[in-house]
């Protein structure tokens, strides 16, 4: 028996014929517009209704593929004229339709700016950009001049050292293994005094105390749950003592008879008695500019000011960009995280790098941040121009008539979402929506749209928040609901 076997054949591995280069420009020249093939699609019985936005995204799908087998020589101009003229189009988008992806977009009509089960933070065009450009092959990991291996985070660990003063930066794929990573560099084997009321719980199986012992080191806990002070963490020092954390309760609140010790003075206890800090701001905030309603939020750049050794945060809450944990800091504390073994199973790919790097170019361009960032953009979106948006969504139900439905305006909140200014409400408008049928079938139908649209329920009302959609949504949420109604 042969040591090769021969694959066999299969009608994927059709021969290629050869083509040349003005052969392929005009079979490239049979591919119509897109306008045109959408025009052509309008009059499909079963595709009229379709939102002509999933049809473009079908269509575009299909000539990608298309084109891709002219230029690699598959596909001649009678070919690709045969293809279109025996309604091969159709098909294709009717066996795309049928198969949904589940990873597909939605309308974030909540009013969770930052709503974990849709994806979180919306990225700027310019890191959508970054994505599409870098889905092929791209420079990840060599130098362009010399042509060696080089780190894959040197961008973005210079973006962020600009952006916040810190000495040296890290990024990994979220701010649990951020966390997990920074522990375990700076404290495996040893104690870590946390402040009993920041022995969070974040969501599934994320438990701080649970960490700290997958991470290899002992967790101390100091003070009560409500008051803490500097002396609390002197006397709970040991000669295993290796660091001191503290975490940013982050989804959740503790009011009234409270005390705590700020950053700056944990820091100064830690040059005292040379052991290092970390701080673990879960959200992270980089705008400087305040935003109402997250006045209390903890900003980077003053952490990195107050001292600490290292400061990790989440790169897909506040800062507005792809999910990443992103680790700040002294240049030796953040060099042993970069050493650590586990660093490799916990780093970022090339599409988070790409889209997180756009992001930080947009903080790093001296320019207005506020607009172009999404998740900032909503945040801060002025209650004049909520109840613009409101008025504007409710015109376009109002002019499609669906019968039994009633549309009113009201006063509502919105909420950062993800843990970030927990308890804290935002100011909105509201649109509600009463049709002849229970609230929660209602919200159910709107989720099973051609484009899902995710609303929220109040006292058999259905609520739509503009806030969280996009001008351009609106007319896309109006055909979700009429879709709802009569689909």
């Amino acid at each position: 028996m042969s040591d090769q076997a021969t694959p066999p054949s299969s009608p994927a591995e059709e021969p290629r014929p050869s083509l040349s280069p003005e052969e392929i420009k005009a079979a490239l020249r049979e591919i119509p517009q897109v306008d045109q093939l959408l025009r052509g699609l309008a009059q499909v019985p079963e595709l009229a209704g379709k939102p002509r936005e999933i049809l473009a995204a079908q269509v575009r799908r299909i000539l990608d593929v298309l084109k891709g087998r002219i230029l690699s020589g598959f596909m001649d101009a009678s070919a690709v004229e045969s293809w279109f003229r025996e309604g091969r189009l159709v098909a294709e988008v009717r066996k795309g339709l049928d198969r949904p992806a589940y990873h597909a977009r939605v309308l974030n009509a909540t009013g969770v700016v930052l709503h974990t089960g849709l994806g979180r933070a919306p990225l700027a065009r310019e890191a959508r950009d970054a994505l599409r450009d870098c889905s092929g092959y791209c420079r990840l990991e060599v130098d362009p001049v010399t042509g060696e291996r080089s780190r894959r985070e040197d961008a973005v660990r210079e973006l962020l050292v600009r952006i916040t003063g810190a000495e040296s930066a890290l990024v990994v794929n979220n701010n649990a293994a951020a966390t997990l990573l920074a522990l375990n560099s700076l404290a495996a084997g040893g104690e870590v005094p946390v402040a009993r009321g920041e022995m969070v719980e974040i969501g599934g199986s994320y438990r701080m105390p649970e960490v700290m012992r997958y991470a290899g080191c002992t967790l101390v806990d100091v003070g009560c749950t409500n008051k803490v002070y500097v002396r609390d963490y002197r006397a709970a020092v040991t000669e295993r003592t290796a660091l001191f954390l503290k975490v940013h309760p982050s989804n959740y609140r503790i009011d009234g008879f409270t005390e705590r010790p700020s950053l700056a003075d944990l820091c100064a206890l830690g040059r005292e008695l040379e052991i290092p800090v970390m701080e673990d701001l879960g959200s992270g905030l980089l705008l400087s500019k305040p935003i109402p309603g997250l006045e209390d939020e903890p900003r980077v750049e003053e952490s990195v000011a107050a001292g600490a050794d290292l400061v990790c945060f989440s790169g897909d809450k506040l800062l507005g960009g792809p999910q990443a944990g992103i680790i700040l800091g002294k240049k030796e504390a953040v060099e042993k995280c970069r050493r650590n073994p586990l660093y490799r199973a916990v780093r970022c790919d090339k599409l988070a790098l790409s889209a997180l790097e756009a992001t930080l170019r947009i903080y790093d361009s001296g320019e207005e941040v506020t607009w172009r960032v999404p998740a900032l953009r909503h945040l801060l979106a002025p209650l004049e121009e909520l109840r613009r948006k409101a008025r504007r969504l409710k015109g376009f139900i109002d002019r499609k008539k669906l019968p039994g439905l009633e549309t009113s305006l009201l006063d509502g909140f919105s909420r950062a979402g993800s843990g970030s200014a927990p308890g804290r409400e935002l100011p909105t408008r509201l649109v509600g929506l009463q049709a002849g049928m229970p609230a929660e079938a209602l919200v159910r139908r709107l989720r099973g749209a051609p484009i899902p649209l995710f609303a929220r329920v109040r006292e058999e009302l259905v609520l739509l928040d503009p806030r969280t959609l996009e001008e351009e949504e609106i007319p896309l949420a109006a055909e979700a609901v009429a879709w709802a109604l009569t689909g």
